[in-house]
């Protein structure tokens, strides 16, 4: 099959395409034949040398797939309620950026009805860290207020839609006015221009100094002193990345008399009885509202895998550059 390698650490250049043997499915698992990968910012780390893969994972990047079914553990399919032929989208802990992918049954969902493998594929990855973070760890609820730092990322977009189709308040973070504009677009209730506005004292005053329920950050760093001053009592603020660094001073005084919570968490090494739980989740809760149109794709840019420069290197060159709004995806 053909992939693309990471041939060495560095720049977008080192990935090139190559063969690899096909994946065998095992136990639980099944083979897809991927039509599309989606591109994430974890590939970009895996690339530059800053996220170790997990044991037992693929060295090849690429955590979510879209494609038909060509094989795999028949009892486990059939009691997932696949076949041979199906068309699924997949999170996976590696081997995306391949024309053939195994994939554990528990965590691949159908594709929904009306989207194309391409659309299907920029699901995974921001779908179940959302519904793990905000909804599971963060436990927003109907009426709470939601703030997402970086709204028009992958995970932004993901976050802004799901919590305004669960019945919250959602205020977003972004860097230009045009990003505002496109979360505004996406249904986020308010949107903060970080490099112009203070994104703490802006939460305070839309909500009327009363604060936020739940924060979604992929930032860190000095971010975390800020958000936990405009955190409401019982407020929840959820770290998934550490952009800004690991480094922070927290006010514990706020923590105390507001009774806030600060956690966290990655989810590619979680074991997949976790991340199955989660797709069960999704497909109960989250599918139908795809499928209705509730919740749309956002899609910035598809680029053909392979090539010389790779398409994979012009989508990592992209999302580093950060102007893209939405997902990444790569096609085979």
């Amino acid at each position: 099959m053909k992939a693309i390698e990471i041939t060495s650490f560095g720049a977008p250049e080192v990935l090139r395409q190559a063969e690899r043997p096909a994946p065998v499915a095992g136990a639980g698992e099944l083979l897809i034949r991927v039509a599309a990968s989606g591109v994430n910012r974890p590939d970009v780390l895996q690339r530059t040398g800053n996220y170790p893969v997990p044991p037992g994972a693929s060295d090849l990047p690429g955590l979510e797939v879209a494609g038909e079914i060509v094989s795999g553990d028949a009892a486990a399919m059939k009691e997932a309620g696949f076949a041979v032929g199906d068309r699924v989208c997949a999170l996976i802990a590696g081997g995306g950026y391949a024309e053939l992918c195994v994939a554990p049954v528990a965590q691949c969902l159908p594709v929904p009805k009306g989207w194309s493998d391409a659309e299907a594929a920029s699901l995974p990855e921001t779908f179940f860290t959302v519904w793990s973070n905000v909804f599971d760890r963060g436990r927003l609820q109907k009426g709470e207020t939601l703030l997402v730092q970086g709204g028009t990322s992958g995970i932004g977009v993901t976050a802004i839609q799901l919590g305004k189709a669960f019945g919250a308040t959602v205020i977003a973070t972004a860097g230009s006015d045009d990003k505002c504009d496109a979360c505004l677009k996406l249904g986020a209730d308010h949107a903060i221009n970080y490099r112009t506005a203070d994104f703490a004292e802006e939460a305070k005053r839309l909500t009327g100094g009363k604060g936020v329920d739940v924060i979604l950050d992929m930032v860190a760093g000095d971010y975390v002193a800020r958000e936990i001053q405009c955190l409401a009592e019982d407020g929840r603020l959820v770290i998934i990345a550490v952009q800004g660094g690991t480094k922070t001073e927290v006010n514990a005084g706020l923590v105390l008399r507001r009774r806030l919570t600060i956690t966290g968490s990655t989810l590619r090494p979680r074991p997949v009885a976790f991340k199955g739980a989660i797709a069960k989740s999704l497909r109960e809760k989250v599918w139908p509202l795809l499928e209705s149109g509730a919740v749309k794709p956002v899609i910035h840019s598809v680029f053909a895998a392979g090539g010389e420069p790779t398409g994979a290197a012009q989508a990592h060159t992209l999302m580093e550059s950060n102007q893209h709004i939405g997902k990444i995806v790569l096609t085979w």
